[in-house]
């Protein structure tokens, strides 16, 4: 039986890089995938791809930092799959603009927090009372490994990051007498599309160098994904999972 057979997964930032590779893995493991994300194109793609594995898959334009794009992205997933099991808050990353607070663009740190930290908000808020209904679920956050070790130059990133952090652990407590788990990724360097598009050669970043397995890619996230919202880790939550080729360790 596949992992995931028979269920409904919300995936946010679902276009490229990890997003993308959880979706597919997802769907072949046999769960209905929500894409959301703010690259239709990119999205529907991903909904091409799914599709042409024969498992279902539906695109919703999301903006995951405006609560009425967030509250549709949740009801349209209901409406089209008949329910919802997994929310995955995947949508999120630093950009160039981020940097040290004394240099930091105040509307980049607050696009940073809007997109990484309040986006996970919305979409547990509303993702919540549906999962309760449903008995039970998973919700999977992203932080990322600058949340638990300290780093110089994402100062905005870190600070969301850290949020969600805190955020995954105190629903994790709340959420536990509704059978819902809440666990978190923090990947390390990973050579995204976006990240590749930041970086040139990721093998040369400082970050990836001081790994000791060097960086990875999405697929490594999405399978670490796949294991904390499957029913294997049913006895899991409030976990922060480093996703991170040993950085943390360092």
């Amino acid at each position: 039986m596949a992992r995931l057979e028979d269920k409904v997964a919300l995936i946010t930032g679902a276009a490229s890089g990890i997003g993308r590779a959880s979706a597919l893995l997802f769907a072949e493991e046999g769960a209905a995938v929500l894409v959301a994300d703010v690259n239709i194109e990119a999205g529907s793609d991903v909904v091409a791809e799914v599709e042409a594995m024969g498992a279902r898959a539906m695109f919703v334009a999301t903006d995951v930092a405006e609560p009425a794009a967030a509250e549709a992205a949740v009801s349209q997933c209901i409406a089209a799959f008949g329910g919802l099991d997994i929310v995955y808050n995947n949508a999120g990353g630093a950009t160039q603009d981020d940097g040290k607070v004394s240099e930091i663009p105040l509307q980049e740190f607050w696009r940073t927090m809007g997109v990484d930290l309040y986006g996970s908000f919305l979409a547990c808020r509303f993702a919540i009372p549906h999962l309760i209904e449903r008995g039970g679920g998973a919700i999977l956050n992203t932080t990322s490994i600058r949340a638990m070790k300290a780093t110089q130059g994402a100062d905005a990133y870190t600070a969301a990051k850290g949020g969600v952090l805190t955020l995954t652990k105190a629903l994790a407590q709340e959420l536990a007498e509704h059978k819902i788990r809440v666990n978190a990724v923090a990947p390390g360097v990973v050579a995204s599309e976006r990240v590749r598009s930041m970086m040139g050669d990721v093998s040369k970043n400082p970050l990836a160098q001081a790994t000791p397995l060097g960086h990875g890619m999405p697929m490594d996230v999405a399978r670490a994904a796949l294991f904390l919202v499957s029913d294997e880790t049913r006895w899991i939550t409030g976990v922060i999972l480093p996703v991170d080729g040993g950085a943390a360790a360092v």
